[in-house]
């Protein structure tokens, strides 16, 4: 095991005075519990990629899934898709960053390709803006995996911290087992030392993963670190029969680092998952000039190189234009009378679903 001291650092940062201030003047102007949609925040906490890319981070260690679904025993499929969920949460960039709020209509695509020489695609959409939600989804056909969702995050201030309320609903459908349906629900994430102290984000509060199919269930607990004790980036969990509720596996460990699963009949542990030596796998986008104008990278392109020229100016004049533009386009729809309508995905009762996939292009994603 890592050292304890050590196991967060990727995780803190320690603000220059002026932006601290900046902040704590933020600050002054809201209440405790405030939802922070429509507050502007600096550039310098923006991570330079869209909520719509970040997605793709539960897509690095598409093995998993793949090796999952080959498995007939559906408690050994479950712990393989409970792998593959808990192995998305070790990517993220360093210190305490936010990616983009994606606006109205953007869209982020990508392929894979693995190396058995199987492909996968996927695509996400900004499909509202008040609530804010985006839908995404992910296909790779030779391996029969299928992940797709939406995302609704609310954040809220909380004096010194600032939290981030993972509303939607995703799913991991096995499509050659008779679409098997795994149910996700997602943990908070939390700023910590937003005003005062050193920044830190964590994971809290509780998950689950469920399928009713195979009457089995994960309830998984995101543990944050206490002020004087305890560990970063702790989850504990029980695999259950959710008819019986009997226990028959126990998950511990951190999801950044190490993470074990004990059979609670033979008591035999052995290590689940290992963030070290995990290999992540890369997604191939094409290049900004042949994008379309609300592709993410192209849409935010001034931004992201204002961001990583460390030019907060420049950053927060591309935002505001981006912005403002949003802004502009929905007054005349107002006016005009119409209503936006997503072009990827459609309602679904309370999903999304993607439209049919010949209408989308992805040949030059290659």
């Amino acid at each position: 095991m890592s050292n304890n001291n050590t196991d967060n650092q990727n995780n803190t940062e320690e603000l220059e005075e002026g932006s601290r201030n900046i902040l704590l003047a933020i600050a002054g102007q809201l209440t405790k519990g405030m939802d922070l949609q429509r507050v502007a925040l600096p550039t310098f906490v923006l991570e330079p990629r869209s909520m719509l890319e970040r997605i793709t981070d539960f897509m690095s260690h598409p093995e998993l899934l793949f090796s999952a679904s080959k498995v007939d025993d559906p408690v050994e499929r479950f712990i393989g898709v409970l792998r593959y969920y808990l192995s998305g949460w070790h990517i993220k960039p360093k210190g305490v960053k936010k990616p983009y709020n994606p606006v109205l209509g953007e869209f982020f695509r990508c392929q894979y390709k693995y190396s058995d020489d199987s492909e996968a695609f996927y695509i996400s959409e900004q499909v509202s803006h008040h609530p804010p939600m985006s839908a995404y989804f992910y296909t790779c056909p030779e391996h029969h995996v299928v992940i797709s969702g939406d995302i609704r995050p609310k954040s809220r201030f909380y004096g010194n911290s600032v939290g981030t309320i993972m509303e939607g609903s995703s799913h991991v459908i096995l499509t050659d087992r008779y679409n098997e349906r795994y149910d996700i629900e997602m943990p908070n994430m939390y700023a910590r030392g937003v005003l005062f102290g050193t920044m830190t984000i964590e994971l809290g509060d509780k998950s689950k993963l469920s399928c009713k199919s195979s009457d089995l269930s994960c309830e998984l607990d995101f543990k944050t670190k206490g002020f004087f004790s305890g560990q970063w980036n702790s989850v504990v969990g029980k695999i259950k029969k959710e008819s019986t509720q009997e226990v028959l596996y126990e998950i511990s460990g951190q999801w950044s680092n190490e993470l074990y699963i004990k059979n609670c009949k033979t008591s035999q542990k052995d290590l689940f998952f290992d963030a070290k030596t995990a290999v992540v796998v890369p997604k191939t986008v094409i290049p900004e000039d042949q994008q379309e104008e609300y592709e993410s990278r192209k849409l935010w392109s001034k931004l992201t190189e204002a961001i990583k020229n460390r030019d907060m100016d420049g950053a927060t004049e591309a935002k505001t234009a981006v912005e403002d533009h949003q802004r502009q386009l929905a007054k005349d729809r107002e006016t005009k009378g119409t209503k936006w309508t997503p072009r990827f995905f459609e309602e679904d009762y309370d999903d999304y679903r993607l439209k049919a996939l010949k209408d989308i292009d992805t040949s030059d994603v290659a």
